[in-house]
């Protein structure tokens, strides 16, 4: 009885069993149904046909509601601190430069006005405009200490309104301040201003360079000249500016401010300064004594147009100087350089470069040789003359004093 319950259980075991593996394998083709074939090398993915395929959502079909928010960004109070550190020096940075540079601007008084200027070197030289001091009479100059001291106009050049004045201080006593390189100046670059807006003595003011290679008309009232490659900033220049260093980060000056563009006569955000590199251009000849010459072409022109560069049958993207006339016995007529058309100014040579350095614009000519040339020095010009490549050597001569 005992063996025959046995055998019972194990029949029945057995059916169990059967009917288990029998499930699994029907539960195991329905999943291999309704499942994606894996992707092989080669191969296609393929949807199985017992489900039939959802259709894709391209992206642009979504709607704003659609669209999963970004999730909000989590600021850390580690990132916060640091974001108050770095601002924090860049605070201490501003007010080291003022320390160190500040000593050296100055105040500039004279019975019918005021200005600003900046020492250059121990022997109490300071630069400064030509308008702050064009007027004459005594000059007073005020230093930051509070020390207040007369000053002797050295000299001026009134084409590039750049001004030298002289204090007898003790060099010991005196704070000069660097001049940097105006040539390497960059849109964007950050620039402070100091100086001595409506009296209000040794201010500063931040800002960047705007724009550069403008011009502004020479300083002389009969002037024809004009100053190259002046430098914009917003940085803010007022009455009383005139004269002041504009600095880089370094506290080195990069320009002399000196104009702004304003219907209110306050500064609207568009100042102007002249370049360090025509003032050390100009004031070693102002101190020496000598009177200041400017290096000479002898020519008109202007920066060539794209409807011009067609009709002289030049490529309309031709960069560079038209040469419009040519002044009679100056230095490009002597080497044979030529003007257009007395009626079109057409026609002439077209400056394209000159000593290997591309010249685009007016300004390029007239900025390089303004500051990276003397009078008696001898220039090559590469032109385009009937629009065929010439190069021409030129010695230049000195600006005539009467523009």
């Amino acid at each position: 009885m005992k063996q025959k319950s046995v055998r019972q259980l194990f029949i029945l075991f057995m059916m169990i069993a059967a009917l288990v593996l029998a499930a699994c394998g029907g539960l195991a083709e329905e999943t291999a149904q309704t499942q994606p074939v894996a992707q092989t090398a080669g191969e296609a993915l393929v949807l199985p046909t017992a489900v039939p395929a959802e259709p894709v959502i391209e992206a642009t079909n979504l709607t704003p509601t659609d669209q999963v928010a970004p999730a909000p960004v989590q600021v850390t109070d580690q990132q916060v601190a640091q974001a108050k550190l770095d601002l924090f020096a860049q605070e201490q940075a501003f007010v080291a430069l003022y320390e160190q540079v500040n000593g050296a601007v100055v105040n500039v008084q004279l019975s019918n006005g005021e200005g600003s200027g900046f020492v250059i070197d121990q022997e109490g030289h300071i630069v400064t405009n030509n308008h702050v001091v064009a007027d004459g009479g005594p000059i007073q100059v005020n230093f930051a200490n509070g020390r207040s001291v007369p000053a002797t106009l050295i000299g001026t050049d009134p084409d590039s309104d750049v001004a030298v004045i002289q204090v007898d201080v003790p060099a010991n006593e005196l704070t000069v301040v660097p001049l940097g390189d105006s040539d390497s100046l960059k849109v964007g670059q950050i620039v402070i201003a100091i100086g001595s807006p409506f009296g209000l003595d040794n201010t500063m003011t931040t800002g960047i360079v705007s724009g550069l290679s403008r011009t502004l008309p020479g300083g002389a009232s009969a002037s024809r000249y004009q100053v190259p490659d002046v430098i914009q900033t917003d940085a803010a220049i007022n009455p009383g500016n005139s004269g002041g260093p504009l600095l880089d980060l370094n506290g080195r000056v990069i320009g002399i401010n000196t104009a702004i563009e304003s219907p209110v006569r306050a500064s609207s955000g568009v100042g102007f300064a002249v370049p360090v590199n025509v003032v050390k251009a100009v004031v070693p000849q102002i101190i020496s004594g000598e009177q200041v010459q400017h290096p000479w072409l002898g020519i008109a022109g202007g920066t060539i147009t794209p409807a011009a560069a067609e009709q002289m049958g030049l490529n309309s993207e031709q960069r560079g100087v038209i040469v419009s006339t040519v002044t009679a016995g100056g230095p490009a007529a002597q080497a044979g350089l030529r003007g257009g058309d007395a009626q079109t100014g057409l026609g002439g040579d077209v400056i394209v470069g000159i000593d290997g350095q591309t010249v685009n614009e007016f300004d390029d000519l007239l900025g390089y040789i303004i500051q990276h040339t003397t009078v008696g020095q001898t220039v090559t010009l590469q032109v385009l003359r009937g629009g065929q490549p010439q190069t021409i050597q030129i010695t230049l001569g000195a600006r005539p004093a009467n523009g």
